[in-house]
């Protein structure tokens, strides 16, 4: 097999620029003595064959289209068994690595980006780093802050773990097929924070219901936990979830687990 048609469904757009493969793949800082790089999404192999000039880098590849996989094996022995067929979603990656810590980066498929992103922060106590090529539009809302209106649920989620960095925007012709938006590079980089100082299930919970309902103010959108009228008289409660940083989010999570109902 000599090459691989990419295939709507799995939201593939492969890069075919070897420049920006290349600044995509020095972008990698590989924080806390990181030596493995997972890639996500190899297709035929335009980023693995750049991280594969860094010996230093243990690389290793998880891909779900069958074909694809065929084509690195064929066309990438030094892989070896470092290719991994399967869904990056449903991947242990703790049960992959143990306690080892690592990076992971790739051209993600537009399709399933925020999925990836979700769990990254799942396994946020190992994934040390990432480098990702994703739409333009997800890359903005997560590298955004308070105050915009494209700041979310997942912009909150990950700024309270995670550095994020906006590094450069990837034009549609340089891909195949092109995609009809633009694309961009971010890097995460986890930051000191090993615990939140509030119940962090309890802190996922308020950011969700807090956006889920983004018009309405803090006293409105909570109603669910079910606090008493009289502790949500402060300001921040006349405030819309779009307004409040990752260390408002936590306060408000401490005063939800002293009042809430539910």
């Amino acid at each position: 097999m000599d090459s691989v048609k990419a295939k709507k469904h799995l939201g593939q757009h492969f890069l075919n620029d070897p420049n920006i493969a290349r600044n995509i793949v020095e972008a990698l800082r590989l924080p806390d003595e990181v030596k493995h790089v997972l890639e996500i999404g190899p297709g035929m192999g335009v980023l693995t064959q750049t991280l594969l000039l860094h010996p230093e880098y243990e690389t290793a590849v998880v891909e779900i289209d069958r074909d694809s996989v065929t084509y690195l094996q064929k066309h990438y022995p030094a892989l070896e068994d470092r290719i991994y067929s399967q869904d990056f979603l449903k991947m242990d990656l703790t049960a992959l690595y143990g306690e080892q810590p690592l990076s992971i980066i790739g051209n993600f498929p537009y399709n399933i980006s925020t999925q990836i992103y979700f769990q990254i922060l799942a396994h946020r106590q190992q994934v040390r780093e990432s480098v990702g090529m994703l739409q333009k539009e997800v890359a903005d809302r997560l590298a955004t802050g308070p105050g915009s209106k494209t700041y979310g649920i997942l912009s909150v989620l990950l700024q309270a773990f995670y550095t994020i960095e906006y590094l450069f925007t990837v034009p549609p012709h340089v891909f195949s097929p092109p995609p009809k938006v633009q694309s961009a590079v971010i890097r995460l980089t986890r930051n000191d924070t090993k615990q939140l100082a509030c119940d962090e299930k309890l802190f996922f919970r308020v950011v969700k219901q807090a956006f889920q309902t983004r018009r309405k103010t803090l006293r409105n959108a909570l109603k669910p936990f079910g606090m008493p009228p009289e502790t949500t008289t402060d300001a921040i409660f006349d405030l819309r979830a779009e307004q409040l940083s990752v260390a408002d989010f936590v306060g408000l999570t401490n005063r939800v687990a002293e009042n809430k109902s539910e």
